[in-house]
């Protein structure tokens, strides 16, 4: 059975609706899957949802390394060739 849904219609200023969408572009989400999920998140807890920050530099960069991590791991490609390489790896990123 198909969903009913509706159209929502708001009135927002240009320059907040450009910033909102380049930070929500940067964490995955188009303006109208966040409406979407903030409504929900109304209905779930009878609430208003927690605020949802943009990542800072570092989280970015663990996010892009993670991302190119599985696109590596579905090609079929092993970032490391053993588990000696692997661990020597952590231990030279590990800050000891």
């Amino acid at each position: 059975m198909a969903a009913h849904t509706s159209m929502l219609h708001i009135r927002v200023d240009d320059d907040i609706k450009e910033q909102a969408t380049a930070a929500l572009t940067t964490m995955g989400l188009s303006v109208s899957d966040a409406v979407r999920l903030f409504l929900r998140r109304v209905v779930v807890d009878q609430a208003f949802p927690l605020e949802l920050k943009v990542p800072n530099a570092e989280t970015q960069a663990a996010m892009e390394e993670s991302r190119a991590m599985m696109a590596s791991r579905r090609k079929g490609e092993n970032r490391f060739a053993s588990a000696d390489e692997m661990f020597a790896d952590l231990e030279k990123n590990s800050g000891k």
